[in-house]
């Protein structure tokens, strides 16, 4: 009785086809990820330095109110000190940790996520802008008792506060991420919040013509114009909303650069 040997299992003709990569997380859920993981971080790590910036713009209206009575130029004041606070935090900080980012190798490790560029960008302007909100309304308020000026239109904040914070964000991540060195951009992230405070407190009919175009090359000019006015007993709404759509448009295109730098310096 001859016994039957199994037949062998038959072989694959091809081998197993590689696993597909995961795909690419979508902008909203990505940028809502950055944007909690980078506002708790500044949450923690942040606290101090924005007290120092409202601190620090406390002092300027307290010294200025010796030489300013009102007018114009209290309003001028008032609101450069207010929106001084979000440069402070959304330009300089913002540059320093680009920078430091880029120089650590941090940008390698966002550069293996499946996460786009913009959401990287936009959701730490984001959080870093969203971080000024204490800040910034207590400096108008205490500003505004300082000078008597009227108190009734600083929800506008709710604009400001985005939009100069876009703007003054983008700049500063963009420094951070085009700055061959750190300590480069460290240097650019302090000259860009002192020119928001030279440029910004100060009444624009006191500077010089120059310095005046300058001023105006400054993103963060539009949202503490827009701020000035509305402490007018009958502000100009439409001058109002055309400083604020500028400073938005402005936002837009900084954020842009931004972005564009992220992918720039990330690839090297």
């Amino acid at each position: 009785m001859t016994a039957t040997v199994p037949a062998a299992p038959a072989r694959d003709a091809e081998p197993d086809a590689a696993a597909p990569l995961a795909p690419r997380a979508r902008l909203f859920p990505a940028l809502g990820a950055v944007y909690k993981a980078q506002l708790s971080r500044a949450r923690v790590a942040r606290i101090p330095l924005l007290f120092v910036a409202t601190f620090q713009s406390v002092g300027i209206m307290v010294l200025m109110r010796g030489v300013v009575d009102g007018g114009s130029e209290a309003r001028a004041v008032v609101a450069g000190s207010a929106v001084l606070v979000v440069a402070f935090v959304a330009l300089n900080l913002l540059a320093q940790y680009f920078g430091q980012l880029r120089a650590g190798g941090g940008l390698d490790h966002y550069a293996t996520l499946p996460v786009p560029p913009a959401a990287v960008v936009l959701g730490a302007a984001g959080a870093y802008a969203s971080f000024t909100v204490p800040g910034t309304v207590v400096t108008a308020v205490a500003g505004s008792v300082l000078f008597g000026l009227p108190l009734g239109h600083l929800w506008i904040l709710a604009a400001v506060v985005p939009l100069s914070g876009a703007a003054l964000s983008g700049l500063g991540a963009a420094l951070g991420l085009l700055a061959p060195r750190q300590e480069l951009a460290t240097l650019l992230g302090q000259l860009g919040m002192s020119a928001a405070l030279l440029l910004g407190v100060l009444p624009a009919d006191r500077l010089p013509g120059p310095i005046g175009w300058a001023r105006d090359l400054l993103p963060s000019t539009y949202g503490v114009e827009a701020l000035a006015r509305t402490f007018d007993r009958h502000p100009d709404w439409t001058a109002v909303g055309l400083d604020l759509a500028v400073c938005g448009a402005v936002g837009v295109v900084s954020l842009a650069v931004a972005t564009w730098a992220y992918r720039r310096a990330a690839v090297r």
